[in-house]
């Protein structure tokens, strides 16, 4: 699926710019957030006599008794579960709508995974270029932005997916009509936006080494796939009347044991930088 996506991006560049450095630019970008596959897909695609590496082996979570007590042993932990809540209460109490409430929950997560990105640009394209390529500020800013938009699309794909089971809810007249009457829910999302991308460029992405790099940004960019991914099963299995409690649920565990929830489900996450997709020998058996 990567390849496929490394593939679109370096055929899209090369129609519309058709520059040198285009293909490196796209391979550098998807070398720092490309990763192993979850299980489903890893188990489908491995080869006959291949092993994965420790480092790429999903890891079971423990027992819900262990959650359990963990939970019950960390303050902080209700603390977070107590601020998810907020928009439960709100609808099924004081009657807020459901439709702002599930469109926050895509928003927050796109407007993330993108300020992500943007993030990552500037550095990709210094990075890409050499001394010949006599490259100017302008020709920067907009190789910079297509770069970002064609990457939002590819990267984000999940959260374009989630539309499709979705799309009564957050493409509704109901939501538009919110939309369209309350200059306050403008702001509010138009801050949460600005608040993303004023963390994700304080990150230090451009400074971080390599390998903090890799580790840092396939953290971020897991935990907000999975929501992405979550809310894709639960619209599909048309549980659109607890979507928000069950997201509720979902971001809470995201936020307290985010360790577990991508090792699950991708691979060891204290090792997330050693997969390299250049080398074949990342994806043996560590011996």
């Amino acid at each position: 699926m990567v390849a496929a996506c490394e593939h679109i991006v370096v055929s899209v560049w090369r129609g519309f710019v058709l520059r040198r450095n285009a293909r490196k630019f796209a391979v550098s970008f998807w070398e720092r957030i490309d990763s192993t596959p979850p299980l489903c897909l890893n188990q489908s695609m491995a080869k006959p006599g291949t092993n994965n590496s420790a480092a790429t082996r999903q890891i079971r979570p423990p027992p819900l008794s262990q959650h359990l007590r963990e939970f019950a042993s960390r303050p902080d932990a209700w603390v977070v579960v107590a601020r998810n809540m907020i928009p439960v209460v709100g609808i099924y109490v004081f009657h807020w709508s459901a439709a702002v409430s599930v469109f926050n929950y895509w928003f927050d997560g796109l407007t993330a995974l993108a300020a992500i990105v943007a993030a990552l640009v500037p550095r990709a394209l210094r990075e890409t270029q050499s001394k010949q390529d006599h490259a100017t500020l302008a020709g920067n800013v907009v190789r910079g932005a297509f770069v970002w938009l064609l990457l939002v699309g590819i990267v984000g794909l999940p959260y374009w997916i989630v539309l499709i089971p979705l799309h009564d809810l957050l493409l509704g007249n109901e939501l538009r009509r919110q939309l369209a009457q309350s200059p306050a829910l403008w702001l509010t999302f138009g801050s949460l936006a600005a608040s993303h991308f004023w963390k994700a460029f304080r990150m230090g992405y451009d400074t971080m080494p390599d390998k903090e790099l890799k580790q840092r940004v396939r953290w971020d960019v897991y935990l907000l796939i999975l929501r992405a991914i979550a809310m894709f099963i639960m619209a599909a299995h048309g549980l659109y009347f607890i979507l928000v409690p069950l997201m509720a649920l979902l971001l809470s565990y995201l936020e307290i044991w985010p360790e577990r929830a991508i090792g699950a489900v991708f691979a060891d996450p204290s090792r997330l930088w050693e997969y390299d997709p250049g080398n074949p020998t990342s994806n043996r058996r560590v011996r």
